[in-house]
């Protein structure tokens, strides 16, 4: 077995200023985090947490391995709203995968209300369990699934990263098989997108990561986009992948990066960690056309000046 193609993007959504998600889509390893808190806090709070499980060492495998990570992601969540009160109470939620591909498993770890999603042979199955309020009185038998699609408290969360000292982490193994695609998503896509419009999405992108990415984004958005919106997505296959070898030969599927930031997202508040991997702005590549474009716009302006004064 091994990872084929994979695809990640994310969007601030139709509502809201500033996009608090953070996403790892590097294998073996791949995950969502959707922060919360006031200001910047959220964000600052989802980046540490992509921070400390990209840090995932070469021997990290399975179940425990994405316990061991997820917990060391919690801690420095709770320290850093400790030493910064611009910080305090911020939080994540976060849903990773640990491929072993020599194994054939994908081990999952799950805290909050972002989601783990496996299509296989046309069937889309939800691997998490929601850690929210909605979620246990569903199970509880007091909401039926339709009505907690429309509780006006859906979206608060019973478990989170960086609320207290220790959390507890759900976790898994699923064992792959050749075909399967594996989507991770934050509840930017779940609360505005049905499970089975999800799988529509992906089949017709022809199990695409990359245009599937795209679809489902898009499709969050046309339905109201309420909240921030990512998707990590991958896919299994058949064979063996070499240790020095990326997915498909090193090309990544990955969409281009988006538009640079609102200005609410560049405003003063506290600062992300070095380490996070948001996919904001538009790259060096990005700011050196932009910087190219404005010094022939100027030049042109200089040649005309000279022209009106020498006529």
């Amino acid at each position: 077995m091994k990872i084929g193609r994979r695809a990640a993007k994310t969007d601030t959504g139709r509502r809201r200023l500033r996009n608090e998600d953070d996403y790892i889509c590097e294998p073996p390893l791949f995950a969502v985090a959707d922060g919360m808190g006031g200001a910047r806090a959220g964000e600052v709070a989802a980046g540490i947490a992509a921070a400390a499980l990209e840090e995932a060492g070469a021997e990290t495998r399975g179940a425990e391995g994405v316990i061991a990570l997820i917990t060391e992601a919690n801690r420095r969540i709770w320290e850093r709203s400790l030493a910064d009160p611009e910080t305090a109470g911020m939080g994540a939620v976060v849903t990773a995968a640990l491929v072993d591909a020599a194994a054939g498993t994908v081990a999952i770890g799950h805290v909050g209300d972002s989601r783990a999603y496996l299509l296989r042979n046309g069937t889309l199955a939800q691997l998490t369990t929601d850690h929210s309020l909605v979620a246990e009185l569903v199970e509880s038998g007091v909401l039926t699934p339709e009505e907690a699609e429309r509780h006006p408290q859906r979206s608060a969360i019973t478990r989170a990263l960086g609320t207290e000292p220790a959390v507890d982490v759900d976790s898994f193994t699923v064992a792959a098989e050749p075909g399967d695609v594996f989507l991770l998503c934050s509840d930017g896509l779940s609360m505005m997108v049905a499970d089975e419009d999800i799988a529509s999405a992906i089949e017709a992108a022809d199990r695409d990561p990359a245009r599937a990415a795209e679809a489902l984004v898009a499709a969050a958005n046309a339905r109201g986009g309420e909240d921030n919106v990512t998707v990590v997505l991958f896919e299994i296959l058949e064979g063996e992948q070499a240790e020095d070898e990326s997915p498909e030969g090193g090309k990544s599927s990955e969409p281009e990066p988006g538009p640079d930031p609102t200005p609410s997202q560049t405003s003063e508040g506290p600062k992300e960690p070095s380490g996070s991997l948001s996919r904001h702005g538009a790259g060096p590549g990005g700011r050196i056309a932009a910087l190219l474009l404005i010094a022939a716009v100027l030049g042109i302006g200089l040649l005309g000046l000279y022209w009106g004064i020498t006529r």
